[in-house]
C-alpha cells in the first residue's frame, strides 16, 4: 500500500478518505506515504476504493475548478524574461537563450525563430512547447520550491547552490523574479507523482565503466570529468583499476546532477556526449561517444535515467 499512495498524499486522496468515514484513523507517515493504520482487509478495502475515486476524479491530480498555470501570462510576462539582454557572455551575462535552445538541460527550449529584419521570436507553438517544459520546473502555488526561481536566484537569497549559467537576482524583490514568482504563485497546487529513482548500484557496477570505455580516436570520458563541478569520473588510486564503493558514491552524487530522471533527453549526461544530427546538444568539450539514440550503450544509460536496470552492454569483454 505504500507504493500506491505515494505522491497522492493530502488533497484528493485525504478527502476521499473522509467521505468513506476513515480519515481520523491512526496514521503511519514517512516522507510522502502515508498508510493508515487498520485491519488489513479493510485497509485493502477502503484504499482501493479511495484510489479508484482519486485516479477516476481528478486525471492529471488536479481537482476541478482550481487555477492552473496561464499560458497567456507565462507568454507575456515570463518567456520574454529568457530573451533579455544580460551584456555580455558567459555565467551571468548571456541571456537564457543562449544557453536553453542549444543545451540538452532540463529547460530545453525551442530555436528562436528571425523575420527579415532580423528580429527574433517564438511562434504561440514553439512558445506553448516551451510553456510545457517550464511548468515541469515550477511547484504551482509555491515559488520558493520551484526550480525555475532557484537556480538563478543568488544563493544568499534561498536560490540553489549552482546554476552554471550565473546567478541573474541577487534578491527576492527583483522585478523579473517577482514576476516569474506571481505568476506561480497565482497557481493553485497539484499532486505530482514522483519521478523515478536512479539507481545506485546500476550506476556503481555500469554506468562507470563507460566512462572507462575507450573508443577508437576519443579519450575516455576520465580524462576530462575528474574534476571540478563536473568531476562525476574522479581519478582511481594508483594500484586499482575501478573505483570503491565510497568514490562511486562521490562519482553518484556528481552524476546525478546531469540527469533530470524519468527524461533522458533533457539528462546532459546523455545529449552532451551525443551528436547533434542525433538529437544532442550543439557543444560539448569533448568527443561525441554516440552518433545516434540508437547506440546499445546510450539505449542502455537512458534506460537507467528511466528507472530501470537493463542489462550492462558495456566493459565486461
Amino acid at each position: 500500500m505504500r507504493g500506491v499512495v505515494t505522491g497522492m498524499v493530502g488533497g484528493p486522496l485525504l478527502s476521499v478518505l473522509g467521505r468513506l468515514g476513515v480519515a481520523r484513523g491512526p496514521w503511519w507517515r514517512s516522507g510522502l506515504a502515508v498508510v493508515p493504520l487498520w485491519p488489513p482487509a479493510r485497509q485493502r478495502t477502503v484504499f482501493a476504493v479511495a484510489v479508484a475515486l482519486v485516479g477516476c476524479a481528478s486525471g492529471a491530480a488536479r481537482v476541478a475548478g482550481q487555477t492552473p498555470l496561464s499560458f497567456d501570462r507565462y507568454r507575456a510576462t515570463v518567456e520574454p524574461i529568457f530573451l533579455v539582454d544580460r551584456g555580455g557572455w558567459g555565467p551571468g551575462r548571456a541571456a537564457c537563450v543562449t544557453c536553453h535552445a542549444e543545451q540538452g538541460t532540463p529547460l530545453r527550449l525551442q530555436r528562436l525563430r528571425e523575420t527579415a529584419e532580423g528580429e527574433v521570436f517564438w511562434s504561440e507553438e514553439d512558445s506553448r512547447r516551451n510553456f510545457r517544459v517550464v511548468a515541469r520546473l515550477v511547484t504551482p502555488g509555491d515559488p520558493d520550491g520551484s526550480r525555475l526561481l532557484r537556480k538563478a536566484l543568488a544563493r544568499s537569497a534561498g536560490g540553489a547552490a549552482l546554476h552554471v549559467g550565473g546567478k541573474f537576482f541577487q534578491s527576492q524583490e527583483d522585478p523579473e523574479w517577482r514576476a516569474m514568482a506571481d505568476w506561480v504563485a497565482a497557481a493553485d497546487p497539484v499532486e505530482r507523482a514522483l519521478p523515478p529513482s536512479l539507481d545506485f548500484d546500476f550506476f556503481r557496477e555500469c554506468v562507470q565503466r563507460v566512462f572507462l570505455d575507450k573508443r577508437p580516436g576519443d579519450v575516455e570520458c576520465v580524462h576530462c570529468h575528474e574534476s571540478g563541478s563536473r568531476g562525476f569520473a574522479r581519478p582511481i588510486p594508483e594500484g586499482r583499476d575501478f573505483w570503491n564503493e565510497e568514490e562511486s558514491e562521490r562519482n553518484f552524487a556528481a552524476a546525478r546532477r546531469f540527469v533530470e530522471p524519468g527524461q533522458p533527453m533533457m539528462s546532459r549526461l546523455l545529449t552532451h556526449p551525443l551528436a547533434p544530427a542525433g538529437g544532442g546538444d550543439y557543444f560539448h568539450g569533448g568527443p561525441r561517444r554516440w552518433a545516434t539514440t540508437d547506440d546499445p550503450v546510450w539505449l542502455m544509460v537512458a534506460a537507467g535515467v528511466r528507472g530501470e536496470t537493463p542489462e550492462c552492454v558495456v566493459g565486461r569483454g
